[in-house]
C-alpha cells in the first residue's frame, strides 16, 4: 500500500496561505525538490492544482522563466514530470501529466493508496482537511515557517476529530524554518 503525505508550508500560528511565510530559499527547496522526488505522484484539488501549475508548469516554449532562480529549477522540474491527480467538481479536463478523479473521494483515494509503489503526496488546505477527517492520511509533514501571519487560512480548521501524532523527523534550516514529519499515532489498547 502506498502511503498518503500531507505537506505544507506553515506559520507559527497555523496560516497555511501560499504568501503567508518566509520566501522560498536554497535550503528549503531543496528538501520539497527530494519530497517530489520521492513521490510516485500527486493529489491536488483544483486550487491547490491550478495555483501549481500556473507557477511550475514547463513553459510551452521549452526554458524556464527569467523570474526562476537556478536552485528553483530542480524542483519546477520535478513537480512537471509527476503525475498528478485532480480532485474537482468544476473541472471538466486536465493536462500537465494529471488526471480528473471522479467518484467518491474516500475509495478513489484507497483505491490510488492501494495501487503499488512508493508514497502519494498531497497539498494544500481544503482536499487535505477531507483526508484527514477520512481518516486517509498516514504521515503530516510541516515546514513550520518563523513567522507570525495573523490572518489567512489556518493548518486543518474544521477538522472533526483530534489526530492525535508522534514525531518521526525533524530538520533544521538555516532561515529558521523547521520541517517536521509526524505519523499518526497508533491507538492504545
Amino acid at each position: 500500500m502506498r502511503p498518503l503525505r500531507y505537506s505544507i508550508n506553515v506559520t507559527l500560528d497555523g496560516c497555511c496561505h501560499h504568501e503567508a511565510g518566509s520566501p522560498p530559499d536554497e535550503d528549503s527547496m531543496r528538501y520539497w525538490t527530494a519530497e517530489m522526488e520521492r513521490a510516485d505522484a500527486l493529489l491536488f484539488g483544483r486550487v491547490t492544482y491550478e495555483m501549481m501549475e500556473s507557477a511550475w508548469r514547463r513553459p510551452a516554449t521549452g526554458p524556464w522563466p527569467d523570474w526562476m532562480s537556478d536552485w528553483e529549477i530542480p524542483f519546477a522540474e520535478a513537480i512537471d514530470e509527476t503525475k498528478k491527480h485532480v480532485v474537482s467538481s468544476t473541472l471538466t479536463a486536465v493536462d500537465w501529466n494529471a488526471e480528473l478523479l471522479h467518484g467518491d473521494l474516500a475509495e478513489e483515494v484507497q483505491r490510488l493508496k492501494d495501487e503499488p509503489g512508493g508514497s502519494l503526496w498531497v497539498g494544500g488546505v481544503t482536499l487535505p482537511l477531507a483526508l484527514a477527517n477520512l481518516g486517509l492520511i498516514d504521515e503530516y509533514e510541516f515546514l513550520v515557517q518563523p513567522v507570525i501571519a495573523g490572518h489567512g487560512p489556518t493548518l486543518l480548521a474544521g477538522l472533526s476529530e483530534r489526530v492525535q501524532l508522534e514525531l518521526v523527523d525533524r530538520q533544521e534550516f538555516g532561515s529558521g524554518v523547521v520541517a517536521l514529519r509526524y505519523r499518526p499515532a497508533q491507538a492504545t489498547a
